[in-house]
């Protein structure tokens, strides 16, 4: 396949979506900006595409709680499809929103093995206000093991990254304990928020007051993917606050990037 193609959702209140088309066309891929009314009426099909991308903002004004109505929207009108899409080894992104969407709807970390109960939730901050600035993450490994996470999204992702957060319900919660133990035992927490030494720090470097510093997570095969900070605002080095300051990459690329290069090249490589 010469050119991946990648579907990135909105709708009412979604406000971060010509930035994640951008980045994916970035990383080389083609890319539709389609509206949930058009999958869920059949003007387009889901299995066309081999990247789903659900992008931050405040969709249907957040009622209920963040990404709620959308979530729901997912599961119960495109549940065949999406479940078709994950069958096929095709990848899922949620960025922000797109995150507490994908928990919301059970698709992740979905260790049911069926999205039908919600296993994780993303909630309001600690600070209990909007909150925005840019955090350090970290890459988890397992205790253990010492092996990276198994998402494909972060391959070659080594080091601290810098990304900005926007939001005000942010704070992972797992449901439990067991489900908690269980996303460390089969290393399914992908980042964490620390500070500039790379070591887990409280408020303001955790943003939200998240359980155990988690800021993204990945289901099974790796190839979902959610995560609170968004990669599509630091794709160049010119968009970080101190740009003039910091050393550039060479390419001027920022540190989000490679997440919507792993997603694109994998697909073309096994899709």
């Amino acid at each position: 396949m010469s050119k991946v193609l990648v579907i990135v959702i909105r709708t009412a209140g979604t406000n971060c979506d010509k930035e994640t088309v951008f980045a994916f066309e970035t990383a080389g891929a083609n890319v539709e900006l389609v509206h949930i009314n058009e999958l869920v009426q059949r003007e387009k099909k889901l299995e066309d595409y081999q990247i789903l991308a659900i992008p931050g903002g405040f969709t249907y004004g957040d009622d209920i709680a963040s990404g709620k109505i959308l979530a729901n929207e997912l599961k119960f009108k495109l549940e065949e499809d999406i479940q078709k899409f994950i069958n096929d080894g095709k990848l899922i992104i949620g960025i922000c929103n797109g995150f507490q969407i994908l928990v919301k709807a059970g698709l992740l970390p979905n260790l049911s093995g069926s999205f039908s109960t919600i296993e994780v939730t993303l909630t309001v901050n600690d600070s209990d206000k909007f909150e925005d600035r840019w955090v350090h993450l970290k890459k988890v490994k397992s205790q253990k093991s010492k092996v990276k996470s198994k998402c494909v999204w972060t391959k070659g992702i080594d080091g601290i990254i810098e990304l900005p957060v926007a939001h005000g319900e942010g704070k992972f919660i797992p449901r439990d304990k067991d489900v908690l133990t269980q996303l460390k035992k089969e290393n399914l927490i992908v980042f964490e928020y620390v500070d500039e030494n790379g070591m887990r720090k409280g408020y303001p470097y955790n943003p939200n007051g998240s359980v155990e510093n988690i800021a993204g997570i990945c289901d099974r095969t790796g190839r979902i993917f959610g995560l609170m900070p968004h990669p599509e605002r630091h794709i160049t080095s010119f968009q970080h606050p101190h740009w003039t300051r910091n050393k550039r990459s060479e390419n001027g690329e920022g540190d989000g990037i490679t997440i919507f290069k792993n997603g694109v090249n994998f697909s073309r490589k096994y899709l």
